[in-house]
């Protein structure tokens, strides 16, 4: 299978496990049971969704949004992100959405950075109490751009796109290990090997930013990984749920996309399968979905994703990630 395949596995992966997340997302597990049972599709949000209240089915949220962002800053920059146009291409986005009355905004972490920076703080300063999900949402292209096997240039090109909002251990530990899954995978690694090289790259890389206190996030996706969902899967759900957690902070939402992706590793759950499983966990399904997408499609490539269901989200989002997926792979070659 092609890189290009493997990317586009990532990309569309993410945009579909977000998209199938969207109806769900801020909703407890039960309230999830009670409007949908579990997600075996793409679903409309219903009216009183409370952050994308009557969306269509398909719709793709903040996750690929700001994933797209990312990559486009990624291609400006001949493969480095300069934080302040980071910064200001977020401050951006927000207010965009804010002039389409949506309610998918920034996120707590994003939020308070950018506040800062507009207060007149550092950049270095601003991410410093960055330790939610945010960054490892939209690490994908990086991880598509550069090349987990140069480990240090890697590990910088994530910090470069962490150091804004998140630019602490865990914040910059949990997007390095998603993205080094995204990067081993378009490498052609399996996903086993992947999804262990990236618990390695979330190690080393928890050097880097501010120390917080918090569960370490290498030895969380570790254990994650070695557990069995076995036959109940009812029951591994709700164990994800209880137990891991499945909230915006990286060592629970991030956790359990890597708990998932194990699964499918393992061999006890189908790929699609575990991203309608992430989309009806409750939480912060739309994140912990769209993590899981790119990492299983950079592993197992675009095949993996029901076609009609990718044709479904690039028709009502009219999505075409294939021209800066090409240039961000084109910038992999360069490096």
């Amino acid at each position: 299978m092609s890189s290009l395949q493997r990317a586009l596995g990532a990309f569309y992966g993410l945009a579909l496990g977000d998209a199938l997340g969207m109806p769900t997302q801020s909703l407890s597990r039960e309230q999830i049971r009670q409007r949908f049972g579990v997600i075996h599709t793409l679903e409309d949000a219903g009216p009183d969704q409370p952050i994308a209240a009557n969306m269509p089915a398909g719709s793709i949220t903040d996750d690929t949004e700001q994933a797209i962002l990312v990559g486009q800053l990624l291609v400006r920059g001949e493969g480095r992100i300069a934080p302040a146009a980071l910064a200001q291409s977020l401050i951006e986005w927000e207010a965009a959405m804010r002039a389409k009355g949506s309610l998918d905004l920034l996120g707590p972490s994003t939020k308070h950075a950018i506040e800062l920076i507009l207060a007149g703080h550092s950049v270095d300063d601003a991410g410093r109490y960055g330790t939610t999900n945010g960054a490892a949402m939209r690490i994908t292209p990086v991880g598509i751009a550069a090349d987990v096997t140069q480990a240090d240039g890697f590990i910088q090109a994530v910090v470069e796109a962490c150091q804004v909002t998140h630019n602490t251990s865990l914040g910059i530990a949990s997007a390095a290990a998603v993205a080094a899954v995204v990067s081993a995978g378009i490498n052609g690694a399996a996903l086993s090997e992947a999804l262990s090289l990236g618990g390695q790259i979330a190690r080393q890389a928890q050097a880097r930013g501010h120390w917080v206190a918090g569960a370490n996030i290498a030895t969380r996706l570790e254990w994650a990984c070695s557990l069995s969902a076995g036959d109940d899967k009812a029951q591994f759900m709700q164990m994800l749920y209880e137990l891991i957690g499945t909230s915006v902070a990286s060592q629970e939402s991030v956790v359990a996309s890597f708990a998932l992706a194990g699964q499918v590793a393992l061999g006890h759950l189908e790929a699609f399968e575990a991203l309608c499983m992430a989309a009806s966990l409750g939480g912060d399904t739309d994140t912990i979905a769209a993590i899981l997408g790119a990492m299983l499609g950079a592993c197992l490539g675009l095949p993996a994703w029901p076609a009609e269901l990718i044709a479904q989200v690039q028709q009502v989002n009219a999505l075409d990630l294939q021209p800066l997926v090409q240039q961000l792979l084109a910038l992999r070659q360069v490096a």
